[in-house]
């Protein structure tokens, strides 16, 4: 079996890739992931299925980009989640953008909704996911891909020991 082949992405490998997601429209970065995010792959979707299939049969070094319409994966935009409130009536804890608001409706159904604008008086907080609507490229640098250990496997992702607060010795508790 050649090294490639060994060491390809495919369920129970290893990986850690960084990624940026791109805006089609603007060709802005949306989200960018600065530190290796790391996956045992087949056990958990830390990713859109299609950028998941996207990375079967890759090795480290291989940059990828994806394209994906985000309205085949959140739907539509519904203005009717968009709230555009005085800011005295929201509590000041709320009062920046980007601050993420838990809220739930008279069902207990819960979503989450983003400060997403403040002007002057007037505060925006939206409850549709900040891809919703856009046409994004997923463009990941694949980092590493190996043989996960079995502890990997059962959790996902890598296994990392604390520290040790003990200094090598038991202390009772």
């Amino acid at each position: 079996m050649s090294e490639t082949i060994k060491d390809a992405i495919s369920d129970g490998k290893y990986v850690e890739l960084k990624y940026k997601v791109i805006d089609v429209k603007t060709d802005s970065v949306l989200t960018e992931v600065e530190f290796p995010l790391g996956y045992v792959h087949g056990v958990n979707e830390v990713l859109s299925p299609a950028v998941m299939r996207e990375l079967e049969g890759r090795t480290a070094g291989d940059t990828i980009e994806v394209p994906i319409d985000c309205n085949q994966i959140y739907g539509p935009r519904d203005e009717s989640l968009v709230i555009n409130e005085n800011i005295h009536n929201v509590p000041e804890e709320y009062r920046e953008v980007g601050t993420a608001i838990l809220m739930e409706n008279d069902q207990g159904k819960t979503r989450t909704f983003l400060v997403t604008r403040i002007a002057g008086d007037l505060i925006t907080i939206d409850g549709n996911n900040p891809l919703c609507g856009r046409k994004v490229v997923f463009k990941l640098d694949i980092l590493t891909v190996r043989d996960a250990t079995p502890e990997e496997r059962e959790a996902g992702g890598k296994v990392e020991e604390g520290p040790d607060l003990h200094g090598g010795t038991q202390v009772p508790i």
